[in-house]
Protein backbone atom coordinates (compact mmCIF):
# COMPACT_ATOMS: atom_id res chain seq x y z
CA UNK A 1 0.00 0.00 0.00
CA UNK A 2 2.74 2.29 1.09
CA UNK A 3 4.28 1.86 -2.64
CA UNK A 4 1.11 3.29 -3.97
CA UNK A 5 2.01 6.82 -2.34
CA UNK A 6 4.83 7.89 -3.46
CA UNK A 7 4.93 11.64 -2.74
CA UNK A 8 6.43 12.00 1.07
CA UNK A 9 3.95 15.40 1.60
CA UNK A 10 1.42 13.36 0.93
CA UNK A 11 2.40 10.30 3.66
CA UNK A 12 2.86 13.33 5.92
CA UNK A 13 -0.52 15.06 5.78
CA UNK A 14 -2.39 11.58 6.29
CA UNK A 15 -0.23 10.65 8.74
CA UNK A 16 -0.73 14.34 10.48
CA UNK A 17 -4.99 13.54 9.75
CA UNK A 18 -5.01 10.29 11.52
CA UNK A 19 -3.17 11.54 14.30
CA UNK A 20 -6.04 14.78 14.39
CA UNK A 21 -8.60 12.75 14.26
CA UNK A 22 -7.27 10.37 17.21
CA UNK A 23 -6.54 13.21 19.38
CA UNK A 24 -10.39 14.35 18.90
CA UNK A 25 -11.78 11.70 19.43
CA UNK A 26 -10.18 11.37 22.99
CA UNK A 27 -10.76 14.74 23.72
CA UNK A 28 -14.22 14.17 22.91
CA UNK A 29 -15.00 11.08 25.18
CA UNK A 30 -12.83 12.41 27.73
CA UNK A 31 -14.57 15.85 28.54
CA UNK A 32 -17.32 16.24 31.29
CA UNK A 33 -20.96 17.00 30.16
CA UNK A 34 -21.71 20.54 31.66
CA UNK A 35 -25.34 21.12 32.57
CA UNK A 36 -26.56 24.44 31.91
CA UNK A 37 -26.89 27.14 34.35
CA UNK A 38 -29.65 28.72 35.90
CA UNK A 39 -28.93 32.25 35.79
CA UNK A 40 -28.76 31.73 32.14
CA UNK A 41 -32.45 30.26 31.73
CA UNK A 42 -33.84 32.90 34.08
CA UNK A 43 -31.76 35.57 32.48
CA UNK A 44 -33.65 34.51 29.49
CA UNK A 45 -37.08 34.68 30.33
CA UNK A 46 -39.25 37.12 29.06
CA UNK A 47 -41.61 37.42 31.97
CA UNK A 48 -38.92 38.07 34.58
CA UNK A 49 -37.93 40.83 32.71
CA UNK A 50 -41.68 42.43 32.22
CA UNK A 51 -41.99 42.03 36.49
CA UNK A 52 -38.32 44.18 36.46
CA UNK A 53 -39.72 46.75 33.94
CA UNK A 54 -42.90 46.89 36.06
CA UNK A 55 -41.31 47.38 39.57
CA UNK A 56 -39.59 50.53 37.49
CA UNK A 57 -42.55 52.37 37.64
CA UNK A 58 -43.33 52.29 34.06
CA UNK A 59 -46.34 51.81 32.41
CA UNK A 60 -47.35 50.57 29.39
CA UNK A 61 -51.01 52.08 28.67
CA UNK A 62 -49.14 55.78 28.65
CA UNK A 63 -47.23 55.10 25.31
CA UNK A 64 -49.32 53.29 22.39
CA UNK A 65 -48.11 49.81 21.19
CA UNK A 66 -45.58 50.39 18.30
CA UNK A 67 -45.00 48.41 15.81
CA UNK A 68 -49.02 47.36 15.44
CA UNK A 69 -50.32 43.74 16.83
CA UNK A 70 -49.58 41.87 13.70
CA UNK A 71 -52.40 39.38 12.17
CA UNK A 72 -50.90 36.53 13.13
CA UNK A 73 -50.71 37.54 16.81
CA UNK A 74 -47.72 38.13 19.13
CA UNK A 75 -45.24 35.71 20.18
CA UNK A 76 -45.07 34.23 23.39
CA UNK A 77 -41.70 33.95 25.92
CA UNK A 78 -42.02 30.57 24.92
CA UNK A 79 -42.39 31.08 20.85
CA UNK A 80 -39.52 33.58 21.46
CA UNK A 81 -37.35 31.10 23.65
CA UNK A 82 -37.65 28.16 20.86
CA UNK A 83 -36.52 30.41 17.83
CA UNK A 84 -33.98 32.85 19.31
CA UNK A 85 -30.82 32.48 17.51
CA UNK A 86 -27.86 31.66 19.08
CA UNK A 87 -24.17 32.03 18.33
CA UNK A 88 -22.98 28.48 16.44
CA UNK A 89 -20.34 26.69 18.65
CA UNK A 90 -19.61 23.18 17.74
CA UNK A 91 -21.06 20.41 20.21
CA UNK A 92 -17.68 19.02 21.52
CA UNK A 93 -16.02 22.77 22.58
CA UNK A 94 -19.61 24.01 24.06
CA UNK A 95 -19.67 24.27 27.76
CA UNK A 96 -23.94 23.87 27.80
CA UNK A 97 -24.15 20.62 25.58
CA UNK A 98 -26.58 18.66 26.44
CA UNK A 99 -25.46 15.80 28.56
CA UNK A 100 -25.57 12.02 26.63
CA UNK A 101 -24.90 8.66 28.11
CA UNK A 102 -21.62 6.78 28.66
CA UNK A 103 -20.36 4.65 25.87
CA UNK A 104 -20.63 1.39 27.16
CA UNK A 105 -17.66 -1.39 27.80
CA UNK A 106 -18.26 -2.83 24.00
CA UNK A 107 -18.77 0.72 22.41
CA UNK A 108 -15.72 1.23 24.62
CA UNK A 109 -13.34 -1.60 23.59
CA UNK A 110 -13.88 -1.36 19.46
CA UNK A 111 -12.48 2.65 19.99
CA UNK A 112 -9.58 1.63 21.99
CA UNK A 113 -9.05 -1.34 19.50
CA UNK A 114 -9.37 1.06 16.21
CA UNK A 115 -7.59 3.68 17.85
CA UNK A 116 -4.67 1.31 18.70
CA UNK A 117 -4.93 -0.18 14.67
CA UNK A 118 -4.43 3.76 13.82
CA UNK A 119 -1.57 4.49 16.03
CA UNK A 120 0.24 1.31 15.15
CA UNK A 121 -0.28 2.47 10.91
CA UNK A 122 0.84 5.53 11.60
CA UNK A 123 4.37 4.32 13.38
CA UNK A 124 4.49 2.44 10.30
CA UNK A 125 4.49 5.36 7.99
CA UNK A 126 6.76 7.23 10.00
CA UNK A 127 8.98 4.24 10.05
CA UNK A 128 8.95 3.44 6.64
CA UNK A 129 9.87 7.03 5.73
CA UNK A 130 13.02 7.39 8.26
CA UNK A 131 14.21 4.05 6.93
CA UNK A 132 13.61 5.22 2.86
CA UNK A 133 15.54 8.40 4.41
CA UNK A 134 18.29 6.46 5.94
CA UNK A 135 19.16 3.91 3.27
CA UNK A 136 18.34 6.03 -0.22
CA UNK A 137 18.75 9.64 0.91
CA UNK A 138 21.93 9.54 2.03
CA UNK A 139 24.14 8.75 -0.76
CA UNK A 140 28.00 9.10 -0.86
CA UNK A 141 30.28 8.47 -4.07
CA UNK A 142 29.66 9.01 -7.19
CA UNK A 143 26.12 7.69 -7.59
CA UNK A 144 24.88 10.81 -6.57
CA UNK A 145 27.27 13.01 -8.31
CA UNK A 146 26.91 11.52 -11.33
CA UNK A 147 22.99 11.75 -11.10
CA UNK A 148 23.29 15.51 -10.63
CA UNK A 149 26.43 16.01 -12.83
CA UNK A 150 24.95 14.38 -15.63
CA UNK A 151 21.63 15.00 -16.11
CA UNK A 152 21.33 19.11 -15.75
CA UNK A 153 21.25 20.72 -19.60
CA UNK A 154 24.84 22.04 -20.31
CA UNK A 155 26.39 23.67 -23.34
CA UNK A 156 25.93 22.22 -26.08
CA UNK A 157 23.03 20.13 -25.28
CA UNK A 158 19.69 20.11 -27.52
CA UNK A 159 16.87 19.22 -26.78
CA UNK A 160 16.75 15.71 -27.02
CA UNK A 161 19.53 15.32 -24.57
CA UNK A 162 22.38 14.87 -27.07
CA UNK A 163 25.64 17.00 -26.71
CA UNK A 164 27.88 18.19 -29.54
CA UNK A 165 30.34 18.93 -27.27
CA UNK A 166 31.10 21.37 -23.77
CA UNK A 167 32.58 24.33 -23.04
CA UNK A 168 34.15 24.88 -19.31
CA UNK A 169 35.50 28.32 -19.52
CA UNK A 170 37.88 29.15 -21.93
CA UNK A 171 39.05 24.96 -22.54
CA UNK A 172 37.13 23.66 -25.44
CA UNK A 173 36.56 20.11 -25.56
CA UNK A 174 36.24 17.67 -29.07
CA UNK A 175 34.19 15.47 -26.93
CA UNK A 176 30.88 15.49 -24.50
CA UNK A 177 32.00 16.41 -21.32
CA UNK A 178 30.25 16.94 -17.50
CA UNK A 179 30.85 20.50 -17.56
CA UNK A 180 33.25 21.10 -14.47
CA UNK A 181 33.79 18.00 -13.47
CA UNK A 182 37.07 17.76 -14.25
CA UNK A 183 37.44 19.86 -16.85
CA UNK A 184 37.22 22.95 -14.64
CA UNK A 185 40.24 22.23 -12.09
CA UNK A 186 42.22 21.81 -15.11
CA UNK A 187 41.24 25.07 -16.84
CA UNK A 188 42.13 26.82 -13.82
CA UNK A 189 45.08 25.25 -13.00
CA UNK A 190 46.17 26.97 -16.79
CA UNK A 191 46.77 23.15 -18.95
CA UNK A 192 46.39 24.48 -22.73
CA UNK A 193 43.70 23.16 -24.78
CA UNK A 194 45.92 21.09 -26.39
CA UNK A 195 47.00 19.06 -24.04
CA UNK A 196 43.53 19.04 -22.44
CA UNK A 197 41.93 15.77 -23.15
CA UNK A 198 44.79 13.78 -22.40
CA UNK A 199 44.71 15.58 -19.15
CA UNK A 200 41.06 14.96 -18.67
CA UNK A 201 41.65 10.91 -19.74
CA UNK A 202 44.19 10.47 -17.76
CA UNK A 203 41.81 12.50 -14.60
CA UNK A 204 39.11 10.24 -15.35
CA UNK A 205 41.38 7.32 -15.38
CA UNK A 206 41.67 7.46 -11.71
CA UNK A 207 38.74 8.54 -10.72
CA UNK A 208 36.81 5.33 -12.50
CA UNK A 209 34.72 2.91 -10.24
CA UNK A 210 35.76 -0.16 -12.47
CA UNK A 211 37.53 -3.23 -10.42
CA UNK A 212 40.92 -3.05 -11.73
CA UNK A 213 41.99 -6.38 -13.16
CA UNK A 214 44.97 -8.25 -13.01
CA UNK A 215 48.18 -6.44 -14.61
CA UNK A 216 48.92 -7.27 -18.06
CA UNK A 217 51.89 -8.97 -19.20
CA UNK A 218 54.31 -8.02 -21.50
CA UNK A 219 53.79 -10.10 -25.28
CA UNK A 220 57.08 -8.80 -26.51
CA UNK A 221 55.60 -7.71 -30.01
CA UNK A 222 57.36 -4.78 -31.76
CA UNK A 223 54.00 -2.21 -31.22
CA UNK A 224 54.19 -3.11 -27.73
CA UNK A 225 50.41 -4.52 -27.30
CA UNK A 226 49.85 -6.45 -24.47
CA UNK A 227 46.61 -8.32 -23.22
CA UNK A 228 43.27 -6.83 -22.70
CA UNK A 229 43.70 -6.26 -18.35
CA UNK A 230 39.83 -5.84 -18.80
CA UNK A 231 39.24 -9.41 -20.40
CA UNK A 232 40.21 -10.72 -17.69
CA UNK A 233 39.18 -9.66 -14.44
CA UNK A 234 39.63 -10.91 -11.10
CA UNK A 235 37.58 -13.15 -8.95
CA UNK A 236 35.31 -11.46 -7.02
CA UNK A 237 32.10 -11.91 -4.89
CA UNK A 238 28.88 -10.06 -6.38
CA UNK A 239 27.77 -7.27 -4.58
CA UNK A 240 24.17 -5.63 -5.51
CA UNK A 241 24.16 -1.88 -5.20
CA UNK A 242 20.85 0.34 -4.24
CA UNK A 243 20.15 2.76 -6.73
CA UNK A 244 19.10 6.24 -6.14
CA UNK A 245 15.23 6.57 -6.71
CA UNK A 246 16.19 10.43 -8.56
CA UNK A 247 17.80 7.71 -11.00
CA UNK A 248 14.87 5.17 -11.46
CA UNK A 249 12.21 7.94 -11.00
CA UNK A 250 14.54 9.73 -14.03
CA UNK A 251 14.85 6.29 -16.18
CA UNK A 252 11.21 5.62 -15.56
CA UNK A 253 9.53 8.74 -16.96
CA UNK A 254 11.53 8.09 -20.24
CA UNK A 255 10.75 4.54 -20.44
CA UNK A 256 7.02 5.24 -19.71
CA UNK A 257 7.35 7.76 -23.29
CA UNK A 258 8.43 4.83 -25.25
CA UNK A 259 5.96 2.39 -24.03
CA UNK A 260 2.83 4.59 -24.47
CA UNK A 261 4.17 5.18 -28.04
CA UNK A 262 5.26 1.55 -28.49
CA UNK A 263 1.17 0.96 -27.11
CA UNK A 264 -0.20 3.47 -29.41
CA UNK A 265 1.50 3.06 -32.93
CA UNK A 266 2.85 -0.94 -32.67
CA UNK A 267 1.76 -3.37 -29.98
CA UNK A 268 3.23 -5.83 -31.18
CA UNK A 269 7.07 -4.18 -30.67
CA UNK A 270 5.62 -3.29 -26.97
CA UNK A 271 5.01 -7.04 -26.13
CA UNK A 272 8.69 -7.96 -27.21
CA UNK A 273 10.25 -6.00 -24.36
CA UNK A 274 11.22 -7.88 -21.91
CA UNK A 275 10.56 -8.36 -18.08
CA UNK A 276 12.39 -6.29 -15.72
CA UNK A 277 16.26 -7.84 -14.66
CA UNK A 278 17.12 -8.82 -11.23
CA UNK A 279 19.87 -7.09 -8.95
CA UNK A 280 21.29 -9.75 -8.03
CA UNK A 281 21.61 -11.03 -11.82
CA UNK A 282 22.77 -7.54 -12.76
CA UNK A 283 25.30 -7.82 -9.57
CA UNK A 284 26.51 -11.26 -10.89
CA UNK A 285 27.15 -10.03 -14.00
CA UNK A 286 29.51 -7.05 -13.02
CA UNK A 287 31.36 -9.19 -11.08
CA UNK A 288 32.23 -12.33 -13.45
CA UNK A 289 32.72 -8.95 -16.26
CA UNK A 290 34.83 -7.06 -13.32
CA UNK A 291 32.90 -3.80 -14.56
CA UNK A 292 29.96 -1.34 -12.99
CA UNK A 293 26.96 -0.81 -14.99
CA UNK A 294 26.63 2.67 -14.80
CA UNK A 295 23.33 3.30 -13.06
CA UNK A 296 21.17 4.48 -15.71
CA UNK A 297 22.17 1.52 -17.66
CA UNK A 298 21.31 -0.70 -14.24
CA UNK A 299 17.86 1.22 -13.87
CA UNK A 300 17.28 0.73 -17.38
CA UNK A 301 18.00 -3.31 -17.64
CA UNK A 302 15.61 -3.39 -14.21
CA UNK A 303 12.95 -1.95 -16.33
CA UNK A 304 13.22 -4.14 -19.12
CA UNK A 305 15.69 -6.97 -19.52
CA UNK A 306 16.19 -6.62 -23.41
CA UNK A 307 13.59 -7.58 -25.51
CA UNK A 308 12.89 -10.63 -27.75
CA UNK A 309 11.29 -11.58 -30.82
CA UNK A 310 7.76 -12.29 -30.43
CA UNK A 311 5.23 -13.26 -32.54
CA UNK A 312 7.49 -12.44 -35.97
CA UNK A 313 8.41 -8.56 -34.73
CA UNK A 314 11.85 -7.86 -34.49
CA UNK A 315 13.11 -7.23 -30.95
CA UNK A 316 12.81 -3.51 -29.41
CA UNK A 317 15.62 -1.62 -29.74
CA UNK A 318 17.90 1.78 -30.23
CA UNK A 319 19.21 2.91 -33.75
CA UNK A 320 18.67 -0.36 -35.52
CA UNK A 321 19.88 -2.34 -32.68
CA UNK A 322 17.71 -4.65 -30.78
CA UNK A 323 17.78 -5.13 -26.98
CA UNK A 324 20.04 -7.10 -25.42
CA UNK A 325 19.36 -8.45 -21.50
CA UNK A 326 21.63 -9.13 -18.67
CA UNK A 327 22.80 -12.89 -19.61
CA UNK A 328 23.29 -11.57 -23.50
CA UNK A 329 25.41 -8.47 -22.21
CA UNK A 330 27.62 -11.35 -20.11
CA UNK A 331 28.27 -13.59 -22.79
CA UNK A 332 28.67 -11.09 -25.68
CA UNK A 333 31.01 -9.37 -23.61
CA UNK A 334 32.80 -12.93 -23.42
CA UNK A 335 32.84 -13.17 -26.97
CA UNK A 336 34.22 -10.07 -28.17
CA UNK A 337 37.23 -10.29 -25.44
CA UNK A 338 38.00 -13.61 -27.03
CA UNK A 339 38.07 -12.05 -30.65
CA UNK A 340 40.21 -9.26 -29.45
CA UNK A 341 42.25 -9.36 -26.20
CA UNK A 342 45.01 -7.08 -27.35
CA UNK A 343 45.21 -3.83 -25.67
CA UNK A 344 46.93 -1.54 -28.04
CA UNK A 345 47.08 1.57 -25.55
CA UNK A 346 43.98 3.74 -25.86
CA UNK A 347 41.32 1.88 -25.24
CA UNK A 348 38.46 3.99 -27.24
CA UNK A 349 40.45 4.13 -30.42
CA UNK A 350 40.63 0.63 -30.91
CA UNK A 351 37.91 -1.94 -32.03
CA UNK A 352 37.03 -3.33 -28.89
CA UNK A 353 38.58 -3.12 -25.17
CA UNK A 354 37.12 -5.09 -22.47
CA UNK A 355 36.11 -1.86 -20.34
CA UNK A 356 33.03 -1.33 -22.90
CA UNK A 357 29.37 -2.93 -21.88
CA UNK A 358 27.48 -4.07 -25.21
CA UNK A 359 23.89 -3.45 -24.90
CA UNK A 360 22.75 -3.63 -28.63
CA UNK A 361 23.00 -5.39 -31.35
CA UNK A 362 22.28 -5.62 -35.05
CA UNK A 363 22.44 -9.31 -35.43
CA UNK A 364 25.35 -8.64 -37.99
CA UNK A 365 28.30 -8.47 -35.44
CA UNK A 366 27.53 -4.91 -34.21
CA UNK A 367 27.20 -3.75 -31.36
CA UNK A 368 25.72 -0.59 -29.24
CA UNK A 369 28.16 -0.24 -25.93
CA UNK A 370 28.70 2.15 -23.07
CA UNK A 371 32.19 3.11 -21.68
CA UNK A 372 32.03 2.00 -17.96
CA UNK A 373 34.25 4.82 -17.25
CA UNK A 374 33.54 7.59 -19.03
CA UNK A 375 29.54 6.34 -19.66
CA UNK A 376 29.09 7.56 -23.08
CA UNK A 377 27.51 5.44 -25.45
CA UNK A 378 29.48 4.09 -28.74
CA UNK A 379 29.08 1.52 -31.07
CA UNK A 380 31.43 -1.56 -32.91
CA UNK A 381 31.22 -2.86 -35.56
CA UNK A 382 32.62 -6.18 -37.24
CA UNK A 383 34.75 -4.42 -39.83
CA UNK A 384 37.08 -2.98 -36.95
CA UNK A 385 35.72 0.52 -35.85
CA UNK A 386 34.70 2.25 -32.33
CA UNK A 387 33.04 5.10 -32.41
CA UNK A 388 31.05 7.04 -30.26
CA UNK A 389 29.31 9.34 -32.40
CA UNK A 390 26.27 6.93 -32.87
CA UNK A 391 24.14 8.55 -35.69
CA UNK A 392 27.04 10.84 -36.39
CA UNK A 393 26.33 12.31 -32.95
CA UNK A 394 27.96 11.99 -28.94
CA UNK A 395 25.41 10.87 -26.75
CA UNK A 396 26.38 11.12 -23.49
CA UNK A 397 24.75 8.32 -21.86
CA UNK A 398 22.09 5.79 -22.13
CA UNK A 399 19.88 7.86 -19.90
CA UNK A 400 20.54 10.45 -22.80
CA UNK A 401 19.88 7.67 -25.34
CA UNK A 402 16.55 6.72 -23.64
CA UNK A 403 15.41 10.37 -23.88
CA UNK A 404 16.47 11.42 -27.41
CA UNK A 405 14.63 8.09 -28.41
CA UNK A 406 11.52 8.90 -26.65
CA UNK A 407 11.55 12.35 -28.02
CA UNK A 408 12.16 11.42 -31.35
CA UNK A 409 9.06 8.70 -31.48
CA UNK A 410 6.89 11.43 -29.91
CA UNK A 411 7.95 14.55 -32.50
CA UNK A 412 8.67 12.11 -35.50
CA UNK A 413 12.21 13.60 -35.38
CA UNK A 414 15.86 11.75 -35.22
CA UNK A 415 18.52 10.81 -33.23
CA UNK A 416 21.17 11.85 -35.65
CA UNK A 417 21.00 10.18 -38.66
CA UNK A 418 18.68 7.61 -36.89
CA UNK A 419 14.91 7.91 -37.49
CA UNK A 420 12.19 5.83 -35.60
CA UNK A 421 9.46 4.66 -38.08
CA UNK A 422 7.06 2.52 -38.66
CA UNK A 423 8.15 -0.02 -41.16
CA UNK A 424 5.80 -2.43 -43.35
CA UNK A 425 3.86 -2.20 -40.27
CA UNK A 426 6.15 -2.59 -37.77
CA UNK A 427 8.47 -0.49 -35.62
CA UNK A 428 12.10 0.38 -37.04
CA UNK A 429 14.73 2.56 -37.34
CA UNK A 430 15.78 3.86 -40.37
CA UNK A 431 18.74 6.13 -41.88
CA UNK A 432 18.08 9.66 -42.93
CA UNK A 433 19.93 12.16 -44.66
Amino acid sequence: MLRLITSRWVRLAAAAAVVTAIVVMVLRLRRAPAVPGAARRAGADPDARSAAAGRSGLHAEAVPPWPPVPILGVPTADDLRRYAKKSYIPGFLSAESSPRQPLDAAARRRLNRWGAVAAALCLLVFGTQALENATFSKETGGEAEYAETYYPAEVGEDRYGVVSGSVTGSCHLPYAEPPGTYAGPLCDAGVSDGDLEAAVRERLSSHADATPGPAPTATGDPDGSAPDADCHPAARAPRVRALSPRMVRAVGRQWARIERWLKANDPASYRTLGPPARARTIAVAEAQMGLRFPDDLRASLMRHNGATATGGSWPFGFLGNMGMGVREIRDTWRMLCEIDDIDKGDPRAEWWDGRMIPFGSDGSGNHLVVDSVRRDVGDTDHEGQLSFTPGGVPIRSHYALLKATAAAMETGGSVGYWRPAMIEGGFDWEIVD
